[in-house]
């Protein structure tokens, strides 16, 4: 006997589910729900099939083929219009005129013994059987009822309460023999319970009702689909799981990792090389599909999570769904009864109340609060660069495909033929996005120089000998998940907001040239880069003093590319160093706050025992200092820049410096005090570099460790803010504890608030008209000046639905009033 697997529903009532998936391919714990139904028939040795199909056809074809995998022959009954029922089984007549045949739904969940119904059917010699069941609530369904010889006497398709006479539905199995094809119009849409099998009552004919014994849903609501999962991890209903049962309930598929701290708590299914990291926890009901990613503190209960999602750390996620490819972010919140589709982006801090459907590829905000379905909206990404270039959870937000279309449309801004340095941090996953990036690079006509692992300012350097711009992929400072994709211009430095809105266009548009097979740019390795680099370095840095001072330093290389320059160099100084953590580190690309602040501690401790001049420890590509003096205390970044400010300053007597305006205006005292004047910049480093490119600008910084040394480079170096300290200390013949101290303390604090886009604007107005008469400096976002000089300046990020906060004032008490009022202010306006 052959069956007839109907699988042309659209499945409307599922959408957002079924919008760009059949409802047969919707997984229940992980295997779609027409193989379950598949997988039902083989064991009943109906081997030969016919799938009937309309709605999004080519996937069911795709996934299912011809069976084989299954151990299975299917054929295909393609419908061009929806012909109900009856109409599409007919639509396969050609297959199924010989014999009798079984009928069954491809999205209902059952584990009914066919073989009893088939024989049922022969024994009673019926035209028609209808398998039937009982249900609690049969509003939903045909209800029928049966003779004690079950024979059918009476239909009604979905009735009201008033006209329930039976708790005995229509499952929409059945077994035919093939005579019933003379009671359905070909090429018409035509329906079973409603058309066909009334009239085979009028005539007499035998029709039959076998009630089975088992389980049956049909999945066709969100409460449906979410109670099949459940009732799989229950044991509810006879099907396969695929995985191992490593507890009571708790299955894990093959490949997946799941860290011992994580807490599990079944029943529970989690897919094929899913991962959930430890302090993740996961609960009852809960579906994770195949390569998921569960962050730690990640909290699932009833969640349904389809394939190739990643959930945020401390998300929250109770009874919702969330379709395949999405992206939650950290700390979101989806409650129960939600639906996330396919290829959505959830932010972080974001909520999704219950029963709000979000279609597929749609954006949610970070911060925002969805308590409506969003479905028109289109998805789409504000701002492509942030403040590290292109940044994202690395194979999540970041992923081959996008490295290569961003170097496709930066070779498309660039003239054929011309050359693009490309580096990279010590990391196996910058490695790996580099090699697309460079064939992307290539292929659009542009040649290649790679410098494969170096510092960052290495980087810029060697792009600025010749090279029409370059590309840096590194590890996020202190995300190790994540990655920057760092475009530089023909000087070495970030992209200017001109080029990154040129840059943004076509990446948007998608309009990116590509070479014909004569124009495919060369690829080639210089040599010698870091002698280039240290050359150049000592040619321009004054470094006179330094060898007849005595001076000893201990340099921490935090084991990355920073160690790969200072062998060389040290030597050439002529200085007494001691260099610790020089070898690279790929399982440690990058450092979080807490082991960076350990690693000081340790290198002041080290200072302290070998009573060193100073210490210097560089982040991990070598693009920033941190600072302790010859008693092995820590001097904070904010400090360290008005260190060297004073050591500056005191020695040129004359030119500007280039300082953000978040800085201090202790700054601006110390520049004063030795007839130097600050020249205030925007956040933004590509604004401190054109400031440093001018010849009278004498230092520049950031306050977070970034130095920028002009005689040099134009951009932040921590090499080169190395040098330029030990020679500053050798001449001015002063320890960093002595400079310190006559520095005043600064009192700065920062807030940050989240802040939807939508409301941005409406925030920074708000603040203007707070300011009043105020004195308000608009350089970057808006800086309101007190008359006593506190000040408090508000920026909103240009990357995340967030805004800064900054205030000083003359003790940390005034600067939290002042910080304290204006985020009341920028609260008020968010709302």
């Amino acid at each position: 006997m052959k069956a007839v697997v109907m699988a042309g529903g659209e499945g409307t009532r599922l959408r957002p589910m079924t919008s760009s998936m059949p409802k047969p391919l919707l997984p229940v714990v992980n295997r779609p729900i027409m193989e379950h139904v598949l997988r039902l028939l083989k064991r009943h040795g109906l081997n030969e099939t016919v799938v009937t199909v309309q709605f999004l056809a080519s996937l069911v074809k795709n996934y299912f083929g011809d069976g084989e995998e299954l151990g299975m022959e299917l054929s295909y009954a393609n419908e061009e219009k929806p012909l109900g029922t009856a109409g599409s089984v007919k639509n396969a007549e050609e297959a199924l005129k010989d014999d009798a045949f079984l009928v069954i739904s491809g999205d209902a969940l059952t584990d009914f013994d066919l073989t009893e119904l088939i024989s049922f059917h022969k024994e009673k010699g019926a035209l028609v059987t209808v398998c039937l069941t009982r249900v609690p609530n049969p509003l939903e369904f045909g209800i029928t009822i049966v003779d004690e010889e079950g024979k059918v006497e009476r239909f009604l398709e979905k009735p009201t309460w008033g006209q329930v006479f039976s708790d005995t539905v229509n499952t929409g199995i059945y077994v035919m023999e093939p005579e019933v094809f003379d009671y359905v119009e070909a090429d018409v849409s035509v329906d079973w319970s409603g058309d066909v099998f009334p009239q085979l009552m009028k005539e007499g004919k035998p029709v039959y009702g076998f009630v089975a014994e088992g389980y049956w849903e049909d999945v066709g609501t969100h409460e449906s689909y979410v109670k099949a999962q459940a009732d799989v991890l229950e044991g509810k209903v006879d099907v396969e799981i695929d995985g191992f049962e490593i507890s009571p309930g708790v299955w894990v598929a093959e490949g997946a990792e799941v860290h011992p701290d994580a807490v599990l708590r079944g029943p529970l299914y989690i897919g094929d090389y899913a991962k959930v990291e430890a302090g993740a926890e996961l609960r009852e009901h809960t579906v994770v599909g195949s390569n998921v990613v569960v962050k730690s503190g990640a909290f699932l209960h009833r969640a349904v999570v389809h394939d190739n999602v990643y959930v945020g750390q401390h998300s929250n996620l109770r009874g919702c769904v969330v379709g395949k490819n999405t992206d939650i972010m950290r700390a979101a919140r989806i409650e129960d009864g939600a639906v996330i589709g396919d290829e959505c982006l959830i932010g972080e801090e974001s909520i999704v109340q219950g029963n709000v459907r979000v279609y597929p590829f749609k954006t949610i905000e970070a911060g925002a609060f969805v308590n409506t379905s969003v479905i028109w909206e289109s998805r789409s990404q504000a701002h492509l660069f942030g403040a590290r270039g292109v940044s994202g959870i690395l194979n999540v937000e970041i992923t081959p495909e996008l490295a290569v279309r961003l170097a496709g449309a930066y070779a498309t801004t660039l003239k054929k033929g011309s050359q693009v340095t490309t580096a990279r941090d010590h990391s196996r996953g910058a490695r790996a996005l580099k090699r697309a990036v460079i064939s992307a690079l290539q292929a659009s006509a542009i040649d290649v120089r790679d410098l494969e692992n170096v510092p960052l300012p290495v980087a810029r350097q060697q792009t600025a000998r010749g090279s029409a711009g370059g590309i840096m992929i590194r590890t996020s400072p202190g995300v190790p998940d994540s990655v920057d994709i760092m475009f530089f211009d023909g000087q070495g430095a970030d992209l200017s907001q001109a080029s990154q809105r040129k840059l943004d266009r076509v990446f948007a548009r998608q309009e990116y040239r590509r070479a014909f097979p004569g124009e495919i740019g060369d690829l080639h390795f210089p040599a010698s880069v870091f002698d280039s680099y240290t050359g150049s370095l000592l040619r321009n840095v004054d470094t006179t003093g330094i060898s007849e001072s005595g001076l000893k330093v201990v340099v921490d290389a935090s084991n990355g590319s920073a160690g790969l320059v200072l062998p060389s160099l040290l030597g050439k100084l002529g200085v007494d160093s001691l260099t610790i953590n020089p070898g690279l580190n790929e399982s440690r690309p990058t450092e979080t706050g807490d082991q960076r602040r350990s690693g000081l501690v340790r290198l002041g401790e080290i200072v302290a025992s070998s009573r060193a001049a100073f210490g210097v420890r560089f982040d991990p590509v070598g693009e920033r200092l941190s600072l302790v003096d010859e008693k092995g205390r820590i001097i904070e970044d904010d400090r360290a820049l008005l260190v060297l400010l004073d050591l500056v300053a005191a020695e040129r007597r004359s030119g500007r410096v280039a300082l953000p305006v978040t800085t201090t205006r202790i700054a601006e005292q110390v520049a004063a005090y030795h007839g130097t004047q600050v020249e205030w910049t925007t956040t933004s480093p590509d604004d401190l570099t054109r400031v440093g490119r001018d010849e009278t600008t004498i230092f520049g910084g950031d306050g977070k460790g970034g130095f920028i040394v002009p005689e040099f480079s134009s951009v932040f170096d921590g090499t080169a803010a190395f040098v330029r300290l030990i020679g500053l200390v050798a001449r001015t013949q002063l320890t960093l504890s002595q400079i310190d101290a006559r520095i005043p303390r600064a009192h700065v604090l920062k807030r940050d608030l989240a802040t939807p886009w939508a409301v941005k604007g409406l925030v920074m107005r708000r603040v203007v008209e707070a300011a009043g008469d105020r004195f308000v400096d608009t350089t970057d976002g808006v800086r309101v000046v007190e008359t006593d000089g506190r000040w408090v300046m508000v920026l909103p990020d240009p990357a995340e639905a967030v805004t800064h906060l900054w205030a000083e004032g003359p003790d940390d008490a005034s600067a939290q009033a002042l910080l304290d009022e204006w985020s009341s202010v920028v609260d008020s306006a968010g709302r």
